[in-house]
């Protein structure tokens, strides 16, 4: 990829913070400028290296921009990408790192002056660490990123958004927005869940007795609670359909258990381990 001039990021938390600090590790643009609403967060994004100059006005920070990532949470993207297609020059390319797209495309299609370039991606990366202080420039190196086109795009701006991603070392699959709001409820959101209820069912008194298995299944249940209710609304439908199949799949387990169905307790484990070992590391 051709390194660009000037790169802007909408939100320089975790995603926007290891985007700034992959770009310049790997000299892929010469200008990083940082956006955002909060002086604290720009100040951090700075002192770790992440942008070469920030501000909060958006319009200013996108001027002259010829990418434009946004990494806000999903309930301000469709916004944030209206925004930015109308302040960057003519011509510039958008995407986002939302967790949800099919809300964010319906948002922003058709209301894109014209010459704006739009094509939604999600890298699969993070952790339950937020903030610029948690950046790595390694964060997407080795980690898959879906890319959404939408039929109304062009082949080009999606080989462009491809090409961003892949250079800053990740994997990248192409697909629609709805496919990936119903494969990341299954992958994601609803791990995230189901972490978040295991800790929550665990007794305070008992938290001084936990250890490594109950540490890593539970890890995701720390991260940002108001992020998380708006990814889950946004993907509400998908999510309550994957509930629904791991309800199912529990209700297999207590029916195991109840009757003392050793070996199908050793099929349901067996499953799991397979799927899991195929993943690996």
């Amino acid at each position: 990829m051709k390194p660009y001039h000037t790169v802007a990021i909408v939100g320089v938390g975790l995603i926007g913070g290891s985007i700034g600090l992959a770009l310049r590790k790997r000299k892929l643009a010469r200008h990083v400028v940082g956006i955002g609403r909060r002086a604290s967060s720009l100040m951090a994004a700075s002192r770790c290296g992440a942008v070469t100059r920030t501000t909060r006005n958006l319009s200013q920070g996108v001027a002259d921009a010829q990418l434009v990532v946004v990494c806000t949470p999903v309930d301000s993207v469709a916004s944030a990408v209206l925004a930015a297609a109308n302040g960057a020059p003519s011509g510039a390319l958008i995407t986002d790192a939302g967790s949800t797209k099919l809300s964010i495309v319906e948002a922003v299609d058709g209301r894109l002056p014209r010459g704006a370039r739009f094509v939604g991606s999600h890298p699969l990366a993070g952790g339950e660490q937020s903030g610029p202080a948690a950046a790595r420039a390694d964060l997407f190196e080795g980690r898959q990123v879906i890319v959404t086109p939408t039929a109304a795009g062009k082949l080009s701006d999606t080989r462009a958004v491809s090409a961003f991603w892949k250079a800053l070392g990740a994997r990248v699959l192409t697909m629609s927005p709805g496919e990936h709001d119903r494969v990341v409820a299954v992958t994601s959101h609803l791990p995230h869940l189901v972490a978040a209820a295991l800790a929550a069912a665990t007794p305070r008194e008992l938290l001084k007795l936990t250890a490594a298995g109950w540490h890593d299944t539970t890890r995701v249940a720390s991260g940002d609670v108001r992020l998380w209710v708006e990814i889950l609304r946004n993907n509400r439908g998908h999510v309550l359909k994957a509930l629904a199949e791991f309800g199912k799949l529990m209700d297999s387990w207590t029916a195991a258990l109840e009757s003392g169905d050793d070996q199908r307790l050793e099929q349901l484990l067996t499953e799991g381990k397979r799927n899991r070992d195929a993943v690996g590391n």
